[in-house]
């Protein structure tokens, strides 16, 4: 009886300090919740599936709002974007008429590079699905580091830092940003919150699209950071961004993982489809 109204008089307490008195959701044994100013963050043992890794899964449900994370530490720590930052990439070519649209050519140079399909003329389209480095290179040399850093300060992406060199800031250099960063651009990015146009967005969108089954479709980009800056070396940093849309609902997510090897974007992708299996979200 003394404990149940030690208990009243504190909630109380609570309520006259706080206006308002917050229980917590139940959870499971390996899930914790907070309530966050823009909705549900849940951190949840993932570590099954990053054995090896020092690595973070984000998953953000918009219809919920509801955010999932594995490792908060890893979450937070900036890293090179490499790849995945072919999407602010395209939206800025595109906002400032560098790229007209998804089949923008550029030539190639002649120049070999370790991967086949980079060895010949692109597209925007095909830059992006084949992720060709040069094809960006000569986009960023279009838009100068001014252009460069007033569109990364437009959007608020990671540290902002293109210090690195204007054809390599973005590739295991200066320019660094979160998962958590990661995953919150792209729920600006799906729900029209960038300044880009909406025929600019959709474009990117569409060049984004990975596959459709079972009525879900997956949409991302990987990328991979090498040791040294070596293209095709020792994969030292992988990431797998995007979402799924799916009878209605749509579900964002942001994987990466470092290593001091075999840590490529096709591990990152490969991890993320396994818990998106599990969790039933795409299968």
């Amino acid at each position: 009886m003394f404990f149940k109204k030690a208990l009243a008089f504190l909630m109380m307490i609570g309520l006259l300090f706080t206006g308002s008195f917050y229980l917590p959701l139940k959870t499971s044994a390996h899930e914790k919740n907070i309530q966050g100013k823009k909705g549900k963050y849940y951190y949840e043992d993932l570590s099954r599936y990053f054995t090896g890794y020092d690595g973070t899964f984000l998953l953000y449900d918009i219809k919920k709002k509801k955010y999932t994370i594995y490792n908060k530490k890893k979450s937070n720590k900036q890293v090179s974007p490499n790849s995945t930052f072919k999407i602010p990439h395209a939206l800025f070519g595109l906002d400032k008429k560098v790229l007209q649209d998804e089949i923008t050519l550029f030539k190639w140079d002649g120049t070999i590079y370790p991967f086949e399909a980079w060895n010949q003329d692109q597209t925007l389209t095909s830059a992006v699905q084949n992720s060709v480095i040069w094809y960006f290179q000569d986009v960023a040399q279009q838009l100068g580091p001014k252009n460069e850093q007033v569109y990364l300060n437009s959007i608020s992406y990671g540290n902002k830092d293109i210090s690195g060199g204007l054809t390599n800031f973005w590739l295991q250099s200066s320019l660094k940003i979160s998962p958590l960063e990661q995953l919150n651009f792209l729920k600006r990015f799906y729900t029209y919150q960038l300044p880009f146009s909406k025929r600019t967005i959709d474009l990117v969108k569409k060049i984004l699209v990975i596959d459709h089954k079972n009525g879900a479709l997956l949409s991302g980009k990987t990328g991979t950071g090498w040791a040294n800056g070596e293209i095709n070396g020792t994969p030292i940093n992988g990431w797998f961004i995007g979402y799924v849309e799916k009878k209605g609902e749509t579900y964002i997510f942001t994987t990466n993982i470092e290593a001091d090897h075999n840590a490529s974007s096709s591990k990152a992708k490969d991890i993320t489809l396994r818990i998106l299996k599990d969790k039933g979200i795409y299968d």
